[in-house]
């Protein structure tokens, strides 16, 4: 189970082409039982770490009265997400060199280090909020590996009719985990009787009983989600292999580029850098948006347990949906641009509809709870179930450069745009439809650039044409 460095032999293709010259049969190829063990633990640990990081958001207005938070504060929390990411290309260069298991491993330790500095609980309400800020930043340090390494293990682990599957369900797991933490919050933790906080009256209506009521019921999802990263700490460390002993595919054996030539191909390749900012700039722009989906609807009237539903409806749809299309898409292979092109084409009507119903006071739309709901969860729905689509797109458009570096730059580039928007976003939390408009304009510019851009299936390629 240990992680060694991988030698020159060990990166040399495991199949080769058939000579035609002779009659020498090539190494087969073979996808083993393990592979939804595999896959299982993965997503078992990207759930938790998207629950980890959301933590906050849902239960903001609890948290800024159990624990003497600003606004400003909760998108910090929700920043430090992002600000992981700063150390990207370590973890790239981890994950090449010294295969899945070794990174993931760190990657849980940091997840199990945050937990526990975020619940230590210490009466220091100044400290305290330190060591939660601190737990969110370490929490955040393992999104790199978590965030970026479901389409290697779809492509180690997977037969190429279910490589878009497995990467659907590892990417979006994460997702999955943030959306039940809309729900987990606000159900565990009871929302303070001022949603708005007007501190004049905040020693009237928030009680020294009602606050420790808040402490102690957020210290006990503290707790619990501690005590399943550890355990899932403690199972990666018994078995997660890096590779299985045979590959399942031809283009999983074959030769992959170096780290520093596919870091170097992939910021010279224009059509990367095209499509690479059609998945980030929406996908950004709508982490950071959903990470204080509450305060945004607070002035529509939308209660902080409503809120929390609506989050979570909309990505668990994306979760299904996307699913459902990765799965679509492994069977008729080739069609991912116009996948794409339909999905964001629903997220920017989605978006526009959300945005235009908020200004309720200007365009007279109807601003129900009905209405709410329905266009915040389409709009879920098109976005989240984008992701695999764009990963795999993205794979096949810089093949042979490795899944992970490839991955792990569109991630960056998407985190990198959260951060911006979260680092705004502490500035400016007194009016936020300039963020849904922001949403908007993400959509669409991303539409345009997947409209002109010329798709490429070099891996399929490969696995199609190549007979093992």
């Amino acid at each position: 189970m240990g992680a060694a460095s991988s030698t020159e032999d060990e990166r040399e293709p495991l199949i080769f082409p058939p000579n035609p010259e002779t009659s020498i049969q090539p190494v087969y190829s073979r996808v083993y039982g393990r592979r939804w063990l595999v896959l299982t633990l993965f997503s078992l640990l990207a759930f938790m770490q998207g629950m980890v990081w959301n933590t906050w958001g849902p239960i903001q207005n609890s948290a800024i009265h159990a624990y003497d938070f600003a606004k400003s504060d909760i998108a910090v929390l929700v920043l430090w997400g992002p600000v992981g990411f700063t150390p990207w290309l370590l973890f790239m260069w981890l994950m090449d060199k010294k295969g899945l298991r070794a990174s993931l491993l760190l990657s849980v330790f940091f997840m199990v280090m945050g937990a526990a500095l975020r619940s230590v609980p210490v009466p220091d309400l100044q400290l305290r909020r330190w060591l939660i800020h601190g737990g969110q930043l370490l929490n955040g340090l393992a999104g790199p590996t978590i965030m970026s390494a479901g389409p290697l293990l779809s492509t180690t682990w997977f037969a190429p009719d279910q490589r878009a599957t497995a990467t659907a369900v590892a990417s979006l797991v994460s997702y999955l985990g943030a959306a039940c933490s809309f729900i987990v919050g606000p159900l565990l933790v009871p929302a303070p009787n001022d949603t708005t906080r007007v501190m004049v009256a905040r020693a009237v209506v928030s009680t020294d009983t009602q606050i420790n009521h808040i402490r102690d019921r957020i210290q006990l999802v503290l707790y619990a989600e501690l005590g399943v990263v550890a355990v899932l700490f403690a199972a990666v460390l018994f078995y997660f292999p890096s590779r299985p002993p045979r590959p399942p595919s031809v283009a999983a054996a074959s030769q992959r580029l170096r780290y520093s030539s596919s870091i170097c191909r992939l910021l010279s390749n224009f059509r990367f850098l095209m499509i690479a900012l059609a998945y980030a700039v929406p996908t950004g722009v709508v982490a950071g948006w959903s990470g204080v989906l509450d305060m945004i609807l607070t002035p529509a009237r939308v209660s902080q347990v409503d809120a929390g539903w609506i989050g979570f409806w909309s990505v668990v749809g994306g979760c299904v949906f996307g699913v459902a299309m990765a799965r679509f898409a492994d069977s008729i292979r080739g069609m991912l641009k116009l996948i794409l092109v339909l999905m964001m084409a629903g997220a920017s009507l989605a978006s526009t509809w959300f945005t235009l119903t908020c200004l309720t006071r200007l365009t007279h739309l109807p601003s129900t709870a009905a209405t709410l709901y329905t266009s915040c969860i389409v709009l879920g729905i098109f976005i989240n179930s984008s992701v695999p689509i764009f990963f795999e797109l993205l794979i096949e458009t810089v093949y042979p450069v490795p899944e992970g570096i490839t991955c792990g730059v569109v991630t960056f580039l998407g985190n990198l745009v959260t951060g911006c928007l979260l680092f705004f976003l502490t500035f400016y939390t007194t009016d936020l439809s300039w963020l849904n408009w922001c949403l908007t304009g993400s959509c669409a510019f991303s539409l345009v650039l997947i409209l002109f851009f010329r798709e490429s299936y070099d891996r399929l390629y490969l696995d199609v044409f190549v007979s093992v």
